[in-house]
């Protein structure tokens, strides 16, 4: 079974979002997502300033075995996209909850959290998937 941190919320599409201290939240795909797609091979994120919006494609991930969209688990402005994983996709299948992570960004609003899961409905979802 996949970790399932606690300290953040989760779309039913496995993307997880975390918010900071400064109310900045990071975003990236989870472990059983991860696993899922298997060796990666490609990743499409989209530049600081760009809007991403709830539950809409904000870029795609390529594996062996497919292209899987992105979905935002939050409105808002990307103010900084993990660069580094362009080059290398090893930290989303290694640590996709720490150097996995794809957006950092500046929420819309602060209702995002009323719109995701928590981590026990997410564990849910995978124990009866």
């Amino acid at each position: 079974m996949s970790e399932v941190p606690a300290d953040r919320f989760y779309l039913s599409s496995h993307e997880w979002a975390q918010e900071g201290d400064d109310g900045v939240v990071t975003i990236g795909i989870t472990e059983f997502a991860a696993s899922e797609l298997g060796e990666l091979v490609y990743i499409e994120l989209p530049g600081e300033g760009e809007d991403v919006q709830f539950e809409q494609q904000f870029g795609e991930i390529e594996s062996v075995k497919a292209v899987s969209a992105l979905n935002s688990p939050i409105s808002g402005q990307v103010i900084e996209s993990n660069a580094s994983l362009l080059d290398s996709q090893e930290p989303i299948t290694d640590s996709p909850f720490d150097e996995g992570w794809m957006l950092k960004i500046k929420p819309a609003d602060d209702s995002w959290k009323d719109q995701l899961m928590n981590p026990a409905d997410y564990e849910s979802q995978l124990n009866n998937s």
